[in-house]
């Protein structure tokens, strides 16, 4: 079991590519230690704790109070080890890494089809895809004729740096490109686990209500980007955009914001000349 957010880390994820078929499995395997502490007034706590490929405890401090401890652990460092590496691994080979993460059914899949088939061939675009299961999304994205894999995380709520590191050793992206990660659908989670990424950027829709950005401030705290999807649909929805902006800056006053439709194009240019100035090129991206 994750610590963190709860997700099983006894099952197994797999890695497809698509263009191969090939198919990588990969298990979790947790390793159970059990501690025996005795407080000062004799009284005997015992507690266990998992060392496994998905996170490992670094630290354990305890504080008593009375016949209380509290332990605080510290299970991200394995995982922001490997995302240092991916990260090295992205800058060495000039390769931009966007997180893309949102709830499910936001329009991440749709938006970035959107974006692969307009700015082709002005900008060369790889593609990892985060799902439970399926290669359903994967198999939409390889339509665009952009490389992609499919990650499958099984019970695991979101993408990690493991996985990351084992998809790009099937997707093998060219220099001087752009990867989009997709993340599993979870506006919890996925905000917590970095991946190596250059930039977190959060997806939400016109149809998900204005207040995310205050129900889940991690989220939209922890991005560089918000892409407000759907804009089309805001005569037919109740939908505040205004507030749901000022939510945005409200835990992240620095957040840049997109308000785009993958439908119609509309507010698409901003986001692809954004693209533009963080791969650092002078590409002419007209849509």
């Amino acid at each position: 079991m994750c610590v963190t957010c709860g997700c099983s880390e006894d099952g197994e994820s797999k890695v497809t590519n698509l263009a191969t078929g090939e198919v990588e499995h990969h298990h979790h395997h947790n390793h159970e230690h059990t501690h025996t502490h005795t407080l000062p007034d004799g009284t005997v706590i015992t507690h266990s704790h998992n060392h496994d490929t998905h996170t490992e405890a670094s630290a354990i401090h305890a504080k008593m109070h009375g016949t209380t401890i509290s332990l605080e652990q510290d299970i991200l460092t394995k995982n922001n080890l490997l995302a240092a590496q991916n990260r090295g691994w992205f800058k060495g080979r000039n390769i931009l890494a966007l997180n893309l993460m949102s709830s499910p059914g936001s329009g991440k899949t749709t938006l970035l089809t959107r974006t692969i088939h307009d700015l082709q061939p002005q900008l060369s675009i790889s593609v990892i895809e985060g799902d439970q299961e399926t290669t359903n999304d994967a198999k939409k994205i390889q339509e665009t004729g952009c490389k992609v894999v499919q990650i499958n995380t099984g019970t695991g709520c979101h993408l990690d740096a493991s996985m990351i590191e084992r998809g790009l050793q099937q997707l093998n992206p060219p220099l001087n490109s752009v990867v989009m990660i997709e993340n599993v659908g979870n506006l919890v989670c996925p905000a917590l686990f970095d991946l190596g990424e250059q930039a977190k950027v959060v997806i939400l829709s016109v149809t998900e209500g204005e207040d995310k950005p205050i129900k889940y401030p991690h989220m939209f705290r922890a991005s560089q980007v918000m892409m407000l999807t759907k804009i089309d649909l805001l005569p037919y929805v109740q939908f505040n955009v205004q507030k749901c902006i000022e939510y945005a800056r409200q835990v992240n006053p620095e957040i840049e914001i997109f308000q785009v439709s993958s439908t119609t194009g509309a507010g698409l240019d901003s986001w692809y000349a954004w693209l533009s100035q963080k791969v650092g090129d002078s590409y002419n991206l007209v849509t």
